[in-house]
């Protein structure tokens, strides 16, 4: 894991999650697959091995670049712009 810049401009202590599942998912009718959450704003999204990826979308529309695993028992965070583990 590296340290980028995107994650020193984070809030702290992290954000409240905006929900507790994909609500991209839930509109579609889909099954999300891991969840993951924007540590900007809290939204909630699907990972790329959702059908949807809505956790990716999030990133491309909003271009908050941090998020997490939403996933008990899972820590890491993910830079969508830097393309790496943080």
């Amino acid at each position: 894991m590296t340290e980028c810049a995107h994650v020193s401009a984070l809030p702290s202590p992290d954000v409240a999650p905006q929900s507790d599942t994909c609500p991209g998912c839930l509109a579609a009718g889909t099954n999300p697959v891991h969840l993951r959450l924007c540590l900007t704003c809290g939204h909630v999204g699907c990972c790329d091995s959702s059908p949807l990826r809505h956790a990716t979308a999030h990133f491309h529309e909003t271009g908050h670049p941090v998020m997490r695993s939403f996933e008990p028992g899972e820590n890491w965070r993910w830079c969508h712009a830097d393309k790496s583990l943080v």
